[in-house]
């Protein structure tokens, strides 16, 4: 998230991606086994984003995509990469969704998370809801289903 954050607070530029990728994973990565994971859902989010775009316009057309706020902006962006892109049996659909709530209330404003989780929620449902029967994992899923019903 903070990769993506700053990819957009320095004007898109994609130039600069190598370099962002490189300060997060040293600043925020420490430790950090896979590193390859962070660049991989960057670069994935960024391989969909005009995709990812039309669908958070679609689910939110009260809030045009410049005026949603750059940090909610960008944990949906993410979220939706891991929703709809993502390696589900590494990172099932209500995990992602999860994580993306958690994002929203750490970094983001007073209603971050519920407007992530409305976002979300929708498009979720709107996929037919994938892996809504799986059973339960022991991180935390159960409060998922309570967030998105």
């Amino acid at each position: 998230m903070q990769s993506l954050y700053e990819w957009d607070f320095k004007g898109r530029n994609d130039d600069l991606l190598p370099e962002i990728l490189e300060h997060t994973i040293k600043e925020f990565g420490t430790g950090l086994d896979e590193p390859e994971f962070i660049i991989q859902l960057v670069k994935g989010t960024l391989e969909h984003i005009e995709e990812i775009d039309r669908i958070i316009e679609r689910a939110a057309p009260q809030w045009p995509i410049d005026q949603i706020a750059m940090v909610d902006r960008n944990v949906l962006r993410l979220g939706l990469y891991e929703l709809m892109w993502g390696d589900r049996a590494a990172v099932p659909p209500k995990v992602a969704i999860n994580e993306a709530i958690e994002l929203a209330k750490s970094f983001g404003g007073e209603s971050s998370g519920r407007f992530i989780n409305g976002v979300l929620g929708t498009v979720y449902k709107e996929m037919g809801e994938p892996g809504k029967d799986d059973a339960p994992a022991r991180n935390g899923q159960e409060e998922v289903q309570e967030q998105v019903s």
